[in-house]
């Protein structure tokens, strides 16, 4: 029940539900009907049933009339008159305070429709219908409706009151704000309300009651129209430049809308506008269909507020007065349901992609209370039997326009190698996520480190098997390099240290794309003789002493810097004197020795003292300087030491040693991390020693040659591109439905054997969509590695075929249900640690294709769509696009074909 106030009109509507004029019946008969009757005042009270006020003082004389018995015409009532029940005769407002039994008393219709017949209404009054209305799980007469402030957006100083029932809806609140405020049904508008603290709060769920909704007596009740561009007045904000303001009148093609990159957001902008070029589905929103199906109710929905957001995106995009408008609010709302997608990190688009299209299912999914569907297995039952089985129980439980446009049907089989037992089942999919056939060579970039010194490091590009070992890719280097595989180790170099030393046993993939790998040449690796020396490989690390920031400058620090090193030492040889030699013989391309000017003869001691390498603390020569304090750092996972045999090659032992010359570096025994100092080195465990070169600044700024030490050269191979052919995208769907063995991490029950088994499993398509999606698999993840695959796929901009691919019994009369032209694209470009996403979309009104990239729109050709950035592709199929063409009159001109390309346009080159 709404008015905006009770009127002689309501009249004229209580009178068409009177029974027809009859002779007024004796009294005796009147009061049995009013107060004894079936439909009297004994009626019990049912939940929105209409009753009647009728004021206290007339019913009483109507008590003393009808009971006298003899008609006495002084105790006769006259016209049924409730003007003492009223506040005034204008607004027929009731007064406030009214008892029942005291000032009035309530009818039932049908009692109160027999007394109006039998004596009439004072003349100009309205009737005071009242609904019974269940609060609280008890029947009462809702006397006092609730009276609401109707206010206009556009005009927020004037009010109108209205008065609701508690079990009235909130679309009749909204119709009747619409009917008040002169506003179109078909415009789209909706509902605020205004809580007491001054806080506004929609009021998004129509389809409940004013009891539902809290809404009480004198609160104000705002409506707002969305404007012509696709906005909510409440949503706009002033002008933050003057270029905002000249684009007031902005009028292009709809749909033809950038989207701001709101940081990293690039991946949301090229899903968005993949979707908002399918046109069934924008034509759902457009068309404001979606506002009926709303789900406010599902628990695995999201309150119909991802719907509404994406619907205000499609708006305002297909407006056609924005060139481009910023997605903060739909940000925000993705962010609120999906945690992962918080804040302004990248993320895969076909992940966002996903996640909003079960966002607006369910949002929109016209089953508002699922029921429980057991799933059935085959058992020998025909395919067409368990398929349509199968989408009916989808489609109990899921009915949107997602389902309507995006959803198929799979047919899996699996096969128990054991007991051959054959399981076939029938499940709805979304998208096809389809792979990428795989290359068995991997291609690797390292950096050799010879020992001779006076070469530069080496960049090398590898090509490895992709599943061979750290031995591959030392024979590989030795190509290149002419150094035996024997003589290399291989590091992961990280912030200056060794993260990990690899044994050649282990394998490649453990190595990403991203990791600094060096590879040390060292002493050979032969046989230990009798006569042969063993070696001992150390790892070195540089480190600059460096003043820490306190107070009195005090504290010493120790900074790792530099490129680490793996040095071959002699064991014999396992004095500080002599590794400090080695040492800068190896550092003798950027380190300079001191001349004989900057000869001293302060504090060293007898140069002729061979202390054993395990003393800490010791400079070449035997004087100690106090460990400095640790530095905080990661964990290594540094391998266990190796002892090699030397080779014959000439090094600083065949130096001229001068006793006093000034030393430009100590030497100190450190953990892996090269930040803690170690006290002592026993020989009889397998631990790796670790040695640090700890500079002073000044000599490090003297005598070390910085550009020097980071200078490299390529090598011929850096230049090599492993070359790929490129794949049809019919090689990637037939790869998809090939049989494969399954995992061990994901291994099928088979209820014949009651254990789980590697059974084989074969996809193959049932039904496809309207609207098919297909995801490229570009991103291959392992344990150890991760590669995006930049295989060119050609895939064709029309007529793409399923009928090959579908099994399901086919309609040889109706080729278009299996043949899909393209609509969107959605673009990956760059690698795994950065990368940029991008659009293709073709404009359903228009058939031009256009390149979307954040902000930024423009039109390009056909042979322009193809490449290998390509990450989801977005095919309709043709009898769906022959249905949603609109068919032209013979007046208009001819239209372009769907997608297609204008004659006379300018293009801009993507490549």
């Amino acid at each position: 029940m709404a008015a905006v106030a009770e009127s002689p009109a309501a009249e004229a509507a209580a009178d068409d539900r009177e029974p027809q004029r009859e002779a007024v019946p004796g009294l005796e008969s009147q009061w049995r009907q009013i107060e004894n009757g079936e439909n009297g005042r004994g009626h019990p009270l049912r939940a929105g049933e209409s009753w009647f006020l009728v004021e206290q003082h007339w019913y009483k004389q109507w008590e003393v009339y009808v009971q006298g018995g003899d008609q006495d015409p002084s105790t006769f009532p006259g016209c049924i008159n409730n003007a003492e029940l009223f506040e005034d005769q204008v607004n027929w407002r009731l007064k406030k305070g009214l008892v029942e039994g005291e000032d009035y008393v309530l009818l039932p219709a049908a009692a109160w429709h027999y007394l109006v017949n039998w004596y009439g209404l004072e003349h100009g009054q309205p009737p005071i219908e009242r609904k019974v209305v269940e609060l609280s799980s008890i029947q009462k007469v809702e006397v006092y409706p609730v009276e609401l402030l109707l206010i206009q957006h556009s005009d927020m100083d004037t009010a109108h009151t209205a008065q609701f029932s508690r079990t009235d809806s909130i679309d009749l609140v909204l119709r009747t704000a619409q009917e008040q405020f002169l506003v179109s049904p078909q415009e789209e508008t909706r509902l605020w309300i205004k809580n007491a603290e001054g806080s506004f709060e929609r009021l998004c769920n129509t389809r409940v009651t004013v009891l539902d909704a809290a809404l009480k007596t004198g609160q104000v009740v705002i409506m707002e129209t969305r404007n012509k561009d696709g906005t909510w007045p409440s949503a706009q904000l002033p002008p933050m430049s003057s270029a905002s303001e000249e684009d007031e009148d902005f009028q292009g093609q709809p749909g033809i809308c950038g989207l701001t990159n709101l940081g990293n957001t690039c991946f949301m902008n090229s899903a968005l506008q993949c979707l908002s070029n399918v046109p069934q589905l924008t034509n759902y929103f457009l068309k404001n269909r979606y506002l009926e199906e709303l789900n406010f109710c599902n628990p695995l929905g999201m309150k119909g507020e991802i719907a509404e957001a994406y619907a205000d995106l499609v708006k305002q995009a297909w407006s056609g007065h924005h060139r481009s408008i910023v997605p903060h609010v739909f940000k925000t709302k993705v962010g609120h349901f999906a945690s992962q997608f918080l804040g302004y990190q990248q993320h895969d688009s076909q992940e966002l992609l996903s996640f909003l299209l079960d966002g607006l299912h369910e949002d929109l999914n016209r089953v508002k209370k699922k029921e429980y569907v057991e799933l059935c297995d085959a058992a020998g039952r025909p395919d067409q039997e368990v398929a349509q089985e199968a989408w009916q129980n989808h489609k109990r439980r899921n009915d949107s326009v997602i389902v309507d446009t995006f959803h198929g049907l799979f047919k899996s089989t699996v096969v128990c190698p054991d007991c051959g037992n054959v399981s076939v089942t029938f499940d709805p999919f979304c998208y096809l996520s389809v792979p990428l056939p795989m290359t068995h060579k991997r291609v690797m970039e390292v950096f050799f480190v010879s020992m001779d010194p006076r070469r530069k490091p080496e960049q090398h590009r590898l090509v490895v098997p992709k599943k061979g070992k750290i031995s591959d890719l030392c024979v590989a280097l030795a190509k290149h390099t002419g150094v035996s595989p024997e003589r290399m180790m291989v590091a992961d170099v990280f912030s200056h240290r060794f993260y990990k030393i690899y044994q050649l046993e282990e394998s490649l993939s453990s190595i990403l794309d991203r990791d600094d790998i060096f590879i040390y040449e060292v002493s050979g690796r032969a046989a230990i003789g009798e006569n042969s020396r063993e070696d001992v490989v150390l790892p070195i690390y540089l480190r600059e002493r460096t003043p820490a920031r306190d107070y009195n400058n005090s504290y010493y620090g120790l900074m790792l810097f530099g490129h680490p090193l793996l040095v071959s030492v002699p064991r014999d040889r396992l004095s500080w004197d002599a590794l400090y030699h080695i040492l800068l013989y190896r550092l003798s391309r950027y380190v300079t020795r001191p001349s004989s000017d900057d000869e001293d003869d302060g504090d060293e001691k007898d140069l002729e003292d061979k202390d054993d390498l395990p003393k800490p603390g010791h400079v070449a020569g035997g004087s100690s300087q106090d460990p400095g304090p640790e530095q905080a750092g990661p964990s290594s996972g540094v391998a266990g030491g190796s002892r090699v045999p030397v080779d014959n090659a000439p090094g600083p032992s065949h130096w001229p040693q001068r006793a006093r010359r000034k030393h430009l570096f100590t030497l100190q025994t450190v953990n892996s991390n090269g930040t803690s100092d170690r006290s002592t080195f026993n020989e009889d465990t397998h631990a790796q020693p670790y040695i640090a070169i700890d500079w002073e600044p000044e000599m490090k700024k003297r005598y070390y040659d910085e550009v020097e030490a980071e200078g490299y050269v390529k090598h011929d191979c850096v230049g090599y591109v492993l070359k790929k052919a490129p794949v049809r995208l019919q090689e990637c769907i037939e790869l998809f439905t090939t049989t494969e063995t399954l995992e061990k991490e994901n291994p099928w029950y088979c209820p014949n054997c009651k254990q789980h088994q590697l059974a084989t499993k074969k996809l193959d398509l049932w039904m496809l969509p309207e609207t098919l999606i297909i995801h490229l698999k570009r991103f291959s993840y392992t344990k150890f590695s991760r590669e995006k695959l930049d295989t060119l796929v050609e895939f064709p901009i029309r007529d793409l075929d399923f009928s090959k691919f579908v099994i399901k019994p086919q309609n040889e009369l109706a080729p278009e249900l299996y043949k899909y032209d393209l609509i969107a694209v959605s673009n990956h470009y760059g690698g795994l640690r950065d990368g940029h996403y991008t659009t293709f979309a073709c404009n359903k009104d228009s058939g031009q294709w256009h390149y979307f990239d954040d902000n930024s729109v423009s039109p390009v050709t056909e042979n322009q769509i193809e490449s290998k950035a390509a990450y989801v592709l977005f095919y309709q199929r043709q009898d769906v696009a022959r249905r949603l063409q609109p068919q032209p009159s013979l007046s208009d001109p001819p239209a372009s074909p769907a997608c297609g390309t204008p004659a006379n346009s300018e293009f801009m080159d993507i490549n």
